[in-house]
C-alpha cells in the first residue's frame, strides 16, 4: 500500500504530482500604506490607513494583519470556520508571535511553519498535501510580514535612521489568507497541480542587505528541479514567479538558469519586483512573508481566476538567518519551495 501511495505522489527526484484535485476556493490580501501606493494597490482588498492597524505596537499590528485577511479569506470561501481542519501560518518574527497572537482566537487546529519568506509556499504546500492526501477537507493557510517588526526583529529599529544600499529590499508590510479545499466550487481561484519541496542552498553569503543574492541560487535549484522532474520547458508556463528576490537576485536567477541551459527571463517575474515602482525608493525591491502573499492573492490568481494565465509555477524564496546566527558570523542559506497553479477555466 505504501509503495502504491508513494507511486500516485511521487514525480521525479524531489516533487509532487497531485492525484486528486485541491483547489484555492478563496483568498484574501491586506497591505499596508506603502504597499497601497504601489502597482497593485486597487487590487488589495483591503489597504490599511496607517501601518499599525489601530496597535499600540507594530507586533500587534501583524497580528491584526493576520487575524483580518484569515477572517475574510473565510468569509469570501463560503466555508464556516468549524470546517476548516487545519490552519497553516507563519510569520518572521520569534516563535511565530504574530501568527500565535493573530489567529488563537479563530481555535482550528495550529500547525507552525517557518520558511522565512518562502512561508506562503511552505504553507500552501503541506495544506495540498493533507488535503490529497484526505487528512482534511478544508485547509487555510496564513502568512505575513511588516516591515517596522522586521526590522527590529533582523536588522536595526526604525529610531537608528540607518542607510541602505542599493541592494537591500524593503519588507513588505501585509498578510494574504488562502482557502484550499478538496470540493470544486463555481468560484475556485485556481487548483494546485504540482509541487516541488525545497532544500537548502547555501553558497556562503553573508550580506543581509542583499538578500536577493542568498536566495537565487535556491530559486534556481528548485526551478531547475521542477521543470526536470516534470519534464517541462520555461515555455510551458505562462510565468515563473519567484518570491522577491528583487533586480540583484533576479540577474543572478538568469545567469545560473542559463548555465543549466534553460533560459527563463520571457517568462519569469518577481513579486518583490512588481509591488512597488520605482518612485517609492524600495532599492533593490519588496521582501518579506507577505510580499508574495499579496501578491499571489491580489494578481496572480486574479489572472488565473480570469483564464489570462493558464499555468504558473510560484517559487516563494527565503533567507534562512537569524539575528543570532548572523552576528556570530554564519552565512545566509536560502530555501525556496515551487507550487504548480493552473487556472480553472
Amino acid at each position: 500500500m505504501e509503495e502504491a501511495v508513494g507511486a500516485i505522489f511521487s514525480q521525479g527526484q524531489r516533487s509532487i504530482k497531485i492525484p486528486v484535485p485541491v483547489y484555492i476556493r478563496a483568498s484574501a490580501s491586506i497591505a499596508g500604506t506603502k504597499e497601497g501606493q504601489g502597482p497593485f494597490g486597487d487590487q488589495f482588498d483591503v489597504v490599511g490607513k496607517d501601518d499599525r492597524f489601530g496597535c499600540e505596537t507594530w507586533e500587534e499590528a501583524e497580528s491584526t494583519l493576520q487575524k483580518e485577511a484569515l477572517a475574510l479569506a473565510i468569509g469570501k470561501s463560503g466555508i464556516s470556520k468549524e470546517e476548516i481542519r487545519y490552519l497553516l501560518a507563519g510569520d518572521l518574527l520569534g516563535q511565530s508571535i504574530a501568527s500565535t497572537f493573530g489567529l488563537g482566537s479563530f481555535q482550528i487546529p495550529l500547525v507552525g511553519m517557518y520558511g522565512a519568506c518562502s512561508t506562503c509556499g511552505l504553507a500552501i504546500s503541506m495544506a495540498t498535501v493533507m488535503i490529497a492526501g484526505g487528512m482534511a477537507e478544508h485547509a487555510a493557510c496564513v502568512t505575513s510580514s511588516h516591515f517596522a517588526s522586521a526590522e527590529k526583529e533582523f536588522r536595526y529599529p526604525l529610531g537608528y535612521g540607518n542607510q541602505r544600499p542599493l541592494s537591500a529590499s524593503w519588507t513588505v508590510t501585509g498578510s494574504g489568507a488562502f482557502i484550499l479545499s478538496s470540493v470544486k466550487s463555481e468560484n475556485d481561484r485556481a487548483m494546485i497541480d504540482g509541487l516541488t519541496i525545497g532544500k537548502i542552498v547555501d553558497f556562503g553569503l553573508k550580506d543581509s542587505m542583499n538578500m536577493g543574492a542568498c536566495m537565487a541560487p535556491a530559486a534556481c535549484d528548485t526551478i531547475y528541479q521542477h521543470l526536470t522532474d516534470f519534464g517541462r520547458s520555461p515555455s510551458d508556463y505562462d510565468r515563473i514567479i519567484t518570491g522577491d528576490l528583487g533586480s540583484v537576485g533576479q540577474k543572478a536567477l538568469w545567469d545560473m538558469m542559463r548555465e543549466k541551459g534553460m533560459d527563463i527571463s520571457k517568462v519569469h517575474m518577481d513579486c518583490g519586483m512588481e509591488i512597488y515602482d520605482r518612485s517609492q525608493d524600495a532599492h533593490a525591491g519588496g521582501s518579506g512573508c507577505g510580499c508574495c502573499a499579496v501578491v499571489l492573492s491580489a494578481y496572480i490568481l486574479k489572472q488565473l481566476e480570469e483564464g489570462k494565465w493558464k499555468r504558473v509555477l510560484f517559487v516563494p524564496t527565503g533567507a534562512l538567518l537569524s539575528k543570532t546566527s548572523f552576528n556570530e558570523g554564519q552565512s545566509i542559506p536560502g530555501i525556496a519551495h515551487g507550487v504548480e497553479l493552473v487556472s480553472c477555466k
